[in-house]
């Protein structure tokens, strides 16, 4: 019997509007009994039928704020309800909690979770897209898919943080 994998979720966007803007890349890092891998959809590749492809056989998807955010901009820009696909649990509600307040890098520095990268925050996330988009700079979306990477890989460090911070 196999066991359905955790999904760790998060999407980077050209501005806060799902209205307006558009996503730039979907990171979806799983973990199961096997091992971990991440996945990320860039550009063209954020399609509905790459989105389910890449989350088959998952039973929960972990985000940050994804209640807010990332799971409405989905479900406006490609049309896919994860919510009600999937089990979704949104960490940021547990850190609230637990006392923990911000977005998901403040709370990050309040558990003592480290980055690779520093100085970089959902505005630069936008800058680095649009410095690959306009000017072709690849060291850019590098820089951007090693964000979002990092995004993903930390929420499972918090949950599994939080899990241990629970009364």
């Amino acid at each position: 019997m196999r066991f359905p994998r955790d999904a760790y979720l998060d999407i980077e966007t050209t501005g806060l509007s799902r209205f307006w803007d558009d996503i730039t890349v979907i990171g979806i890092y799983f973990v199961d009994s096997s091992g971990s891998r991440l996945i990320q959809l860039v550009g063209e590749e954020v399609t509905k039928d790459n989105l389910l492809e890449a989350l088959e056989g998952v039973g929960t998807i972990f985000t940050y704020n994804g209640s807010r955010f990332d799971l409405p901009f989905i479900h406006a820009l490609l049309g896919v309800d994860l919510a009600n696909r999937y089990l979704h649990h949104d960490l940021m509600y547990d850190c609230w909690g637990n006392n923990l307040y911000g977005g998901l890098k403040a709370v990050e520095i309040q558990l003592g979770i480290v980055r690779q990268l520093k100085g970089v925050d959902g505005a630069e996330a936008v800058r680095l897209w649009w410095r690959y988009q306009n000017d072709y700079d690849h060291d850019a979306l590098n820089m951007l898919l090693e964000y979002n990477r990092e995004d993903v890989v930390n929420l499972k460090t918090l949950r599994h943080i939080l899990a241990g911070c629970r009364p």
